[in-house]
């Protein structure tokens, strides 16, 4: 990860005007970024628009870091696109799971506090980073 220090403010629409047409007083943005992992399209061009003006954090809510299942390969594709697009400061998650047999719950669930769940984190994380090509 690079070194960084700074204060971000959360990117979110209702500040996209203030962020594309004005100087925001902020060292860099974060998005979520399950919002921009969709090839193309106007949420894409907002970011990159963006990108130009300040750095970019990715943080995200479903790559399910905890899954005993482990990683979704669709999932770090399109993350792996995005972060090849955007040359974020940085890739972040939750450490949870959302995941399990496919199913989605869209929260953020907690972990044990088990060496089974360090193992799994571990191995997930370092999956993570090689697939986007981050460390």
């Amino acid at each position: 990860m690079r070194n960084f220090e700074g204060f971000g403010l959360g990117l979110r629409k209702p500040q996209y005007a203030a962020f594309l047409e004005s100087d925001v007083p902020v060292d860099f943005v974060e998005v979520i970024s399950e919002n921009f992992m969709v090839a193309g399209g106007q949420p894409r061009r907002i970011l990159r628009a963006v990108r130009e003006r300040y750095p970019v954090a990715l943080h995200g809510v479903s790559m399910s870091v905890g899954s005993a299942d482990g990683l979704d390969a669709d999932y770090l594709a399109r993350l792996r696109a995005l972060v090849d697009e955007i040359d974020p400061l940085f890739v972040s998650d939750h450490l949870c799971w959302t995941r399990t047999g496919g199913f989605n719950s869209h929260d953020l669930l907690p972990l044990p506090y088990t060496e089974e769940a360090l193992d799994i984190v571990a191995a997930n994380v370092s999956r993570a980073q090689d697939c986007l090509g981050r460390c």
